[in-house]
């Protein structure tokens, strides 16, 4: 209801307020709600067979060591793991970035354009190389050891920021902000201050 009437407050000066303000508002809420849970099912649906694969190939999570740190610890939330598998140190810094936004996050082309300060066309060429890669090494993409962790935490902590980011301000769409995006972006930044305490 808060995001109707925030429409309404940017519509109704200009348009003039509705002769039946109550059922616009009830209507327009309704559409928002269906709006924000496309946008989540879009955000979920590239994740969940790989998230199934990771669920049965990282095993049973480990309680933290006593220094907390990143290297000894499990990672107990597929999102994050996801997140680390794609950002393989084997892609150059920009493109491992990207094709996580793209097919892990959802974020559309567009977005992560924005994102890199750069156009659609070359934004969609570097992740078509990042694939080609991918294919042609082959790259394993298989889940991190707990060792392996470390170089990719910089691409990581990258994805949280642009996920926020585009939570925030939104690149396109009537929505100014998305907060399904702004969310999972802290959720997953405190996972990792958890895990990181020495960082706090």
């Amino acid at each position: 209801m808060h995001e109707a009437f925030a429409a309404a407050l940017g519509m109704w000066p200009k348009s003039g307020v509705p002769g039946n303000p109550r059922p616009w508002l009830i209507s327009t809420a309704r559409f928002k709600a269906i709006d924000t849970l496309r946008r989540r099912a879009r955000f979920d649906a590239s994740q969940d067979e790989l998230a199934r694969y990771l669920e049965t190939q990282w095993g049973p999570a480990e309680g933290p060591h006593q220094d907390g740190s990143l290297e000894d610890d499990s990672l107990e939330d597929d999102r994050l793991r996801l997140i680390f598998t794609c950002c393989h140190p084997a892609l150059a810094p920009e493109s491992r970035v990207a094709l996580t936004l793209r097919e892990v996050c959802g974020l559309t082309t567009e977005e992560i354009a924005k994102a890199f300060l750069t156009t659609p066309r070359t934004l969609a060429q570097r992740i078509v190389r990042a694939k080609a890669k991918i294919r042609e090494t082959p790259i394993p993409y298989e889940v991190p050891t707990p060792q392996e962790l470390p170089e990719r935490l910089g691409a990581v902590l990258q994805v949280i920021y642009l996920v926020f980011n585009e939570g925030y301000s939104a690149a396109a769409g009537a929505e100014l902000t998305r907060a399904e995006l702004t969310g999972e972006a802290i959720r997953l930044a405190r996972l990792l201050a958890e895990l990181r305490p020495e960082r706090k």
